[in-house]
């Protein structure tokens, strides 16, 4: 297996041999991420987002989100330097102030401590971090024990970085997915989570679902055949259920017959309010439409995020949250069926229109990827990467779905833009005025919790 994926040499060095790591997994018996989304039980599992600096206080944080919250799984949220393999960095200010780290350096930790974080708790732990190169921290994780890793050569580098070419980042992700695969073949599925947030600001679903797929395609080359697609809540319950049943619809049409695929729902993931019980409103809104969507993860959202990291507590409470909102008590809610056929029918025509002329071009998928980048037919709105037009301009329609007012070069069919267009003439308003008010959709809501918010730790 090591063969497959090139690493650090220092980080190298420090790793157990392969062979440790494979059996170590293989003999485990703890539950693993894929072994959690596959028992189901009638809801989606639910998981948070969580990392600090310091191991103590990451270990407390994972018990105290364990104990109180009763979580499916947990996240190690990595920080911003090991992203972006600045590994010395990383190491110094876990010695020296981990406190100004916002996540868990996890390579300079080390496995070893990694380990510890998986025994501190009785649920799988998922690594999420957005590097566009992340085959230390993969394997790290997988010395450490850990069966959940997301990311991918898009989501991971166009929405994130400013300047790491596409062909590096897609090659970096073909290793981690070759390991992926080489490790199924020894009896350990991990979950391979795509990052369909991309930038989180106004995305349109079949954008989203777009990256995801071709993400997906490019594991399912190097033999990945277990997959999680995940999306970000938009906002408008329609269109975030359509986008999370078209995950299943296009999945079956375009990937392999024998690839499972697991559907994810980010909770709302833009500017929150800062009034608490709108926020609280927020978060359980997000976790019911992952259960009318049927998605089989939620990653819930705390009422706090509006006023900086979200204690242990809150965390717990967004998780409460958005249980409740899975109750059978709400079972006679009951969506526009017809809005989100129809909804779902115009999604996947975007996404055809997007994907296909990249399955087309030659020589290989991952340069067809580069191409279209390169020529604007892929693009992602809002991002800073040189290597992306951001020509695509998107807004919100009267009902708040997210809609393409402008589409840049990409190569979506005439009557899906009649259709966008008409929906969005219905409203007036200067085109900066507009996307400012969609970016603070339900942060500019009108309070209606006079409680204020306490300070976060």
């Amino acid at each position: 297996m090591r063969e497959l994926i090139d690493l650090d040499r220092a980080q190298r060095r420090r790793l157990p041999d392969w062979s440790e790591i494979v059996d170590r997994l293989r003999s485990s018996t703890r539950d693993t991420a894929v072994a959690v989304l596959r028992r189901g039980g009638g809801r989606p599992a639910l998981q948070p987002r969580c990392g600090v600096g310091g191991h103590p206080e990451m270990l407390a944080l994972l018990r105290a989100l364990d104990r109180a919250g009763a979580p499916d799984l947990l996240s190690v949220t990595i920080d911003s330097h090991t992203r972006l393999r600045h590994f010395a960095t990383a190491d110094r200010a876990r010695r020296e102030n981990p406190g100004q780290l916002n996540g868990y350096p996890l390579v300079a930790h080390g496995w070893e401590r990694g380990r510890a974080l998986v025994d501190a708790v009785g649920v799988p732990l998922q690594v999420r971090h957005g590097s566009p190169d992340g085959r230390d921290l993969f394997a790290v994780s997988l010395a450490a024990g850990i069966t959940s890793f997301e990311g991918g050569g898009i989501g991971y580098n166009i929405p994130y970085a400013k300047d790491v070419p596409l062909a590096e980042s897609l090659r970096a992700w073909q290793q981690v997915d070759a390991v992926t695969a080489a490790l199924a073949g020894h009896g350990v599925v991990l979950e391979r989570e795509l990052f369909g947030s991309l930038t989180a600001v106004l995305v349109p679903p079949s954008l989203s679902l777009a990256m995801t797929l071709l993400e997906a395609l490019l594991a399912a080359e190097q033999g990945v055949r277990c997959v999680s697609v995940s999306y970000p809540q938009s906002g408008e319950v329609h269109q975030d259920v359509a986008a999370l049943r078209a995950i299943r619809s296009v999945a079956a049409r375009y990937l392999p017959a024998d690839m499972t695929v697991f559907t994810v729902l980010h909770e709302f993931m833009g500017v929150f309010p800062a009034d608490r019980g709108w926020a609280e409103a927020l978060v359980h809104y997000g976790g019911l439409v992952g259960r009318i969507g049927a998605a089989d993860k939620v990653i819930t959202k705390t009422r706090q995020e509006a006023h900086g990291i979200p204690t242990a507590a809150a965390n717990a409470e967004g998780l409460r949250l958005a249980r409740a909102a899975c109750s059978p008590l709400l079972d006679f809610i009951r969506l526009n069926e017809d809005r989100v056929t129809e909804e779902q029918a115009w999604i996947e025509t975007e996404v055809a229109a997007l994907v296909e002329p990249v399955l087309n071009r030659a020589p290989t998928l991952a340069a067809g990827i580069c191409a279209a980048f390169a020529d604007g037919t892929l693009d992602i709105p809002f991002s800073a990467s040189v290597h992306a037009h951001a020509a695509v301009v998107p807004l919100r329609d009267p009902t708040g779905a997210v809609r393409y007012h402008s589409p840049g070069a990409l190569p979506l069919p005439r009557a899906a833009l009649d259709r966008q267009r008409g929906l969005l003439n219905q409203r007036t308003g200067r085109i900066t005025e507009k996307i400012l008010a969609d970016i603070n959709y339900f942060a500019a809501r009108e309070p209606w919790a006079a409680e204020p918010e306490e300070a976060t730790a």
